[in-house]
């Protein structure tokens, strides 16, 4: 359908025109004169209408609600998953402060051991080289005295690993057997307290029957009585306590005596095994030497890897949003700080699904919000692949809480960006320009 609009001045040169002609054949009546000019002129081709062009209508923008995110999302930084109840050592960052693709962000406190672990590899490597130079370079008789030397030495440490431990478990027995006797004598010294409380109890009972004290003086010496006998349940559960603990620790320094035993013998037997092989070159050692190498190769390698694992590093450029671990802290599940590209940012929109076909890559985007002055310009350039439920609302009474929408990204132009890099998860309103 054509729509045509009428122009106003034909309109105003119609009403015109009839008031003129009514007023010239009052005139035309009274003087003579005709009206016929005043009818040319109303029929003349200037008071004719003109059709107008049609106007084609804009097409309607798409509006939606969003979010300001970092290019990329916000990353939360942690502990490796393999590492429960770490803490922190150190944090080497602050919230907004710009952090590069690799740097260490947080150390965490078990650097110190995961460094010793390291040196310990290396030290295995040496070792490890040191024996296989051995075998390749053959047996001589040096080498033959350092190896019993060696196990000489072994089996003196371990021994003495032994000693200590059997002293250890002497130590706890004595003072188990010091500790039961103490408290069993605190035992017999509060049951003849009890015995005595009773006795006077027991007593003030039938002194009181027959009139002699008040009931106050009896139930003063009555309540000595179940005192007493709370002090002495007390003392027995104290009696009971130190057996259970001491047995506990008894059985444990006996299991460690065991362990530390067995070791010695099969560490003995090991060092007289190579003290009998060592003058022996034979292929086998040199393929089981080259072996032990390779191994403690590995181990240092694992090593290393176990102490990167005490850096938290940035995977990318950008900036530190926000920390939620301090030093001295136990990571939990919120992590240990957020990290987003702040130097680019994105409007997140939530677009009606209804209203997603209209929407397309390289369309450009205004975004609003009341704590920004003036507007932000963006273009889209990424279109979700999913519908869900909305999860960003509006704050007006009788607005739909209920909507399926889409995720569109718009990538802020650099100077927007600049504007809104400290603001990540402001709610904003993106209007998405729709070419027709």
């Amino acid at each position: 359908m054509t729509v045509r609009f009428v122009p106003q001045t034909f309109l105003h040169r119609r009403a015109m025109a009839a008031v003129v002609i009514a007023i010239a054949i009052i005139v035309g009546f009274a003087a003579g004169q005709s009206v016929k000019p005043l009818l040319q002129w109303l029929n003349s081709p200037e008071t004719e209408s003109v059709p107008s062009q049609a106007i084609a209508p804009q097409p309607r923008p798409v509006t939606a609600l969003g979010r300001l995110v970092p290019q990329g999302e916000v990353l939360r930084l942690s502990a490796p998953v393999s590492v429960e109840g770490v803490r922190i050592d150190r944090l080497t960052v602050e919230a907004g402060d710009a952090v590069s693709a690799g740097e260490v962000v947080a150390v965490l406190d078990n650097l110190k051991r995961r460094t010793a672990d390291l040196q310990l590899a290396k030290a295995r490597v040496e070792a490890a080289r040191s024996r296989r130079a051995q075998v390749e370079a053959g047996a001589k008789t040096g080498e033959i005295e350092a190896q019993a030397a060696r196990f000489e030495r072994v089996r003196a440490e371990l021994e003495g690993q032994i000693t200590s431990q059997q002293a250890r478990l002497a130590e706890l027995e004595a003072r188990r057997r010091g500790e039961l006797a103490e408290q069993t004598a605190t035992i017999d010294r509060i049951e003849a307290e009890v015995r005595y409380a009773e006795t006077e109890c027991r007593r003030y009972n039938a002194l009181y029957s027959d009139g002699a004290v008040s009931a106050s003086d009896r139930d003063r010496l009555c309540l000595n009585a179940d005192t007493a006998r709370d002090r002495l349940s007390e003392a027995v559960a104290t009696r009971d306590r130190i057996l259970t603990t001491g047995d506990a620790e008894i059985r444990q320094a006996n299991a460690e005596l065991d362990r530390t035993t067995t070791t010695l013998q099969r560490q003995i037997a090991e060092n007289r095994a190579e003290l009998n092989a060592v003058a022996e070159v034979r292929p086998v050692d040199l393929r089981t030497a080259e072996t032990e190498v390779r191994l403690a190769e590995a181990e240092v390698l694992q090593a290393e890897a176990d102490l990167e694992q005490s850096f938290v590093r940035s995977p990318v450029a950008g900036q530190v949003l926000e920390i939620h671990a301090r030093t001295g802290e136990v990571v939990g599940d919120a992590g240990i700080l957020d990290v987003g590209q702040t130097q680019t940012m994105e409007a997140i929109a939530e677009v009606y699904e209804t209203d997603i076909g209209r929407v397309k890559l390289g369309q450009t985007a205004t975004i609003t919000s009341p704590v920004l002055e003036g507007e932000l310009e963006g273009e889209v350039v990424r279109l979700g692949t999913q519908v869900s439920r909305q999860e960003i609302f509006s704050t007006q009474p009788g607005s739909d809480v209920d909507r399926r929408v889409v995720e569109v990204r718009i990538r802020l132009t650099p100077e927007a960006s600049d504007r809104v890099r400290d603001l990540t998860h402001l709610q904003v309103r993106i209007s998405i320009a729709v070419r027709g």
